[in-house]
């Protein structure tokens, strides 16, 4: 499969998700039995850990579609790293896409802290502090929720930069942002 098959697939089903039509395809006994030796995903999603955003259900996708990696804030850390590179090695999946999605806790927290209005325990400030250097361009000064959209945004095109020499070669690379309330995925250009 190709790139622009694989992204138009996922418009495809996310288009159904939103329709409330979604098939939730490849979940059949002889599927899973086919996946057992080994799994061919046509794309590799890393997402935000928040339980409001499942890629294969956003996306209308069933087992062994998708390979996806979910970490709050899809922030890229050694272990983000070494599993998309998994992906890319040795499962060759042609598309990498990263998804972030409205009022993210990982982003809210970090715009937070870049006003100096909380400060979290270590372990999320590990995270807060891998989101912060693509905020550098957010207008914080804006109304808080306009500034939390803006930083959303920012926080996945921070991601696509820190991606940009893994996907050097292959495979495309691209970005988008989950809507809660209407269940659309937006491609960022």
């Amino acid at each position: 499969m190709t790139a622009e098959a694989a992204l138009a697939r996922l418009r495809e089903g996310n288009e159904r998700f939103v329709a409330g039509e979604s098939r939730h395809p490849h979940a059949e006994t002889a599927w899973r039995k086919d996946l057992e030796q080994t799994q061919r995903p046509f794309a590799t999603v890393l997402s935000c850990s928040d339980s409001r955003v499942p890629p294969e259900l956003l996306f209308d996708q069933g087992f062994g579609d998708l390979f996806v990696i979910r970490v709050a804030g899809h922030v890229i850390d050694p272990s983000t790293l070494g599993s998309l590179q998994y992906a890319l090695v040795h499962l060759k999946t042609p598309l990498f896409l990263v998804l972030g999605h409205e009022r993210c806790g990982a982003v809210t927290a970090a715009v937070q802290a870049l006003l100096g209005e909380h400060q979290e325990p270590a372990g999320i400030q590990a995270l807060v502090d891998l989101v912060e250097p693509g905020l550098k361009d957010v207008d914080l000064q804006a109304n808080r929720d306009a500034v939390v959209q803006q930083a959303v945004r920012a926080n996945v095109r921070w991601t696509l930069r820190q991606l940009s020499d893994l996907c050097e070669q292959s495979p495309l690379l691209a970005g988008a942002v989950y809507e809660l309330e209407r269940g659309e995925v937006r491609m960022l250009s």
